[in-house]
């Protein structure tokens, strides 16, 4: 409003007409207080309700939110190495046992005879987020390899062009 010196009404009509109603918003809802009070509970694992943008071609038409780009890279590096809330091992705990645990997914969360091999390797002293709320498509730092159901997504930090993911549902799940 301020920036283009109209009402709030026309700024709103204005933003849709130019952006094809692809308008978003983003709420500053958590403060970092409450984040690492929740971290420290240890029953509280991570996931991302971002969808998984590409940061080209046509994705390149809508924003997102950080989170989809950094959440995992910032709980392994900023929460666990940098601030010391948990100890490494804890974090990965909390990114795979204890979310598929929860969720009761067979097979998942585990490197366990049977289980899916899902393996990301890192470099737990270079691992971070790069995401920000004005430029959020910037994929973390530190993650060179990528097994996905046993195939080989990311090798020494390129997509090998291998899509062998697949929808993963609970015992919840209803047809």
């Amino acid at each position: 409003m301020k920036m283009r010196g109209t009402s709030a009404e026309d700024t709103i009509v204005d933003l849709v007409i130019e952006d094809n109603s692809r308008v978003q918003v983003i709420y500053f809802l958590m403060s970092e207080d409450n984040v690492k009070l929740g971290l420290s509970q240890p029953w509280v694992s991570l996931g991302s309700d971002a969808e998984a943008l590409a940061p080209e071609g046509v994705f390149m038409k809508s924003s997102t939110h950080p989170r989809a780009y950094g959440n995992f890279a910032r709980l392994l590096g900023k929460y666990s190495r940098d601030e010391k809330l948990m100890p490494l091992e804890e974090a990965i705990r909390r990114l795979t046992r204890l979310p598929a645990s929860t969720w009761k997914l067979q097979d998942r969360g585990c490197l366990d005879v049977n289980c899916f091999a899902d393996v990301v390797v890192f470099d737990p002293a270079t691992i971070a987020d790069k995401a920000t709320f004005d430029a959020p498509k910037q994929y973390a730092v530190g993650v060179e390899h990528v097994v996905v159901n046993g195939v080989p997504v990311l090798r020494n930090g390129g997509h090998t062009g291998a899509k062998p993911g697949r929808v993963v549902r609970g015992p919840g799940y209803l047809p």
